[in-house]
């Protein structure tokens, strides 16, 4: 069985969206890039979550066509598809329907620079892209005009969350942090005008996270 590793990796962080309630029943994927074959491992369509393996992970290459499984790959294969081509930094995707970023896509509003621990990771505001088709190339292409050269994280209008990293696990921990910082700020918003913290805070922020967080700093 071919990415024995990377299968493990892919079907894990499926798992923990569903572990963190980020995703309900069969909504939502995880999908990884082994670069080196120009192929990707990405959860099967249609299959609850509680089914999963990493034996039923599906191998497709970057046109499409299944490499290896017996089942069909997820729906959004496409835009997974079309970010790695344009993204070449990007070796992860998570893509979930969280309710509270959500929420924000629907109003087709970004969620705010306002708080240090999304600020820490990302260094800016999770913006939010036009409406898109979804499932379709159009989506991915909507969430590269949003994302650019370096973002990791867009709002899908009226669609729900992608996030990109180096590995699938990357992907997960964006999509959980924007999950929890988008609750905090619905909450906030509740009670008052939420503010985006200023420019040189926010690079500030980002900066002494990347140089100090974390155990290989040390």
């Amino acid at each position: 069985m071919m990415y024995e590793e990377l299968r493990n990796e892919v079907y894990e962080m499926n798992m923990e969206l569903f572990n963190e309630g980020l995703v309900v029943w069969t909504g939502g994927n995880v999908s990884g890039l082994a670069a080196e074959k120009g192929h990707i491992v990405i959860k099967p369509s249609g299959v609850p979550f509680k089914k999963l393996s990493p034996q039923n992970m599906v191998v497709t290459d970057l046109n499409g066509s299944v490499v290896e499984g017996d089942l069909a790959p997820s729906v959004d294969l496409p835009v997974h598809i079309y970010i790695y081509k344009h993204r070449p930094d990007v070796r992860g995707i998570s893509h979930t329907h969280s309710p509270y970023a959500t929420s924000f896509a629907l109003l087709g509003q970004p969620i705010p620079a306002a708080l240090s621990p999304i600020v820490h990771l990302l260094g800016s505001e999770v913006p939010c892209s036009r409406y898109a088709q979804a499932a379709y190339e159009d989506t991915g292409k909507a969430i590269i005009e949003a994302a650019g050269e370096k973002g990791l994280v867009v709002l899908v209008q009226r669609h729900g969350v992608f996030t990109m990293g180096k590995t699938p696990n990357e992907s997960v921990k964006i999509a959980t942090q924007v999950e929890e910082a988008a609750r905090t700020i619905h909450y906030a918003m509740q009670r008052g005008k939420v503010e985006p913290m200023p420019d040189d805070e926010i690079k500030r922020c980002y900066d002494f996270y990347h140089a100090n967080y974390g155990q290989e700093k040390h």
